[in-house]
């Protein structure tokens, strides 16, 4: 039993990763333009195939997965300025049919670029099975969680010490003021966009060569993602980390214990409690509004 939940440990915080930074992604923009991304799948898919594709190319390894997630940043700067920003005073219902909009046609147009085919990235340093005890993991498993923790660590940092970051911040609490104060709010709106579709690519990059990708490889992500930001506080990036690290558990161990069949259930189920029980999420602050 020691063996078994070791080794369903190992797998949950490698698959809880790639959500923590889906996550992060999604609550980076909530914070940002009150925005709920759904296209943040997409950006997790065409990163691994950007990065699949350059290299099948000829393209040194390392080139092709930074060109990779400079296409993924800019297509979701495209996103802000040719689909968000012009309905910037539309309702959240429209805003949130504009993202998935966008998350069919950047599917589609995946579907005609590369096609149906199902396709991986080799591993950064090898296949060679690594022993912890009774389980064992690749090497790959520790740069998804190396990469995770570095990628929260600078977002973090990029939050609270850089001019840039903390002018996102304030767009977040109020724009307006924001706006007064001097700050391009379009351009922090921009950036943040950008900010969020790099750590999309980023996470597709990463489980690339421990799991096959196709054209519509991004919905399920994306969903789990959005699952880890409503888990752990929507309005707390930090919170959505945790939240992707949590749910990312759940699954391996559910799937272990009780049956791989309700694997992606398990996801839909948390959103299900969370937000019947505690709709800010687990690190997510209540708000009040007076009437």
């Amino acid at each position: 039993m020691y063996e078994q939940l070791l080794q369903y440990l190992i797998t949950g915080i490698t698959v809880g990763s790639a959500y923590a930074l889906v996550g992060l992604g999604f609550a980076i923009i909530y914070n940002a333009s009150d925005v709920v991304n759904f296209a943040q799948g997409e950006f997790v898919m065409i990163g691994a195939m950007s990065a699949i594709f350059l290299n099948a190319a000829g393209i040194p390894y390392v080139l092709s997965i930074a060109l990779a997630v400079a296409i993924t940043a800019a297509v979701g700067m495209a996103l802000e300025k040719f689909a968000i920003e012009p309905a910037r005073n539309a309702s959240v219902v429209s805003t949130i049919i504009i993202t998935i909009g966008a998350s069919i046609l950047l599917r589609g147009a995946a579907l005609l670029i590369w096609g149906k085919d199902i396709y991986g990235l080799k591993p950064f340093t090898g296949e060679e099975t690594i022993h912890i005890g009774p389980a064992t993991l690749l090497p790959q498993n520790l740069w998804v969680m190396g990469c995770t923790a570095v990628s929260v660590f600078l977002v973090k940092y990029f939050f609270d010490r850089t001019r840039t970051g903390k002018a996102i911040l304030a767009c977040s609490y109020n724009k307006r003021a924001a706006y007064l104060v001097g700050i391009n709010v379009k351009k922090m709106l921009l950036i943040s966009y950008g900010l969020s579709a790099c750590l999309g690519a980023v996470a597709g990059i990463l489980i690339a060569p421990i799991t096959f990708f196709t054209y519509n490889a991004g919905v399920m992500l994306g969903l789990k993602g959005f699952s880890a930001a409503i888990l752990g506080g929507m309005g707390n990036p930090m919170g959505a980390v945790a939240g992707g690290l949590m749910l990312g558990l759940l699954e391996s161990i559910g799937a272990g214990l009780i049956s791989s069949g309700y694997k992606d259930a398990i996801a839909f189920i948390i959103i299900l409690l969370v937000l019947f029980l505690k709709p800010s999420g687990l690190f997510g602050k209540s708000s009040w509004e007076r009437v």
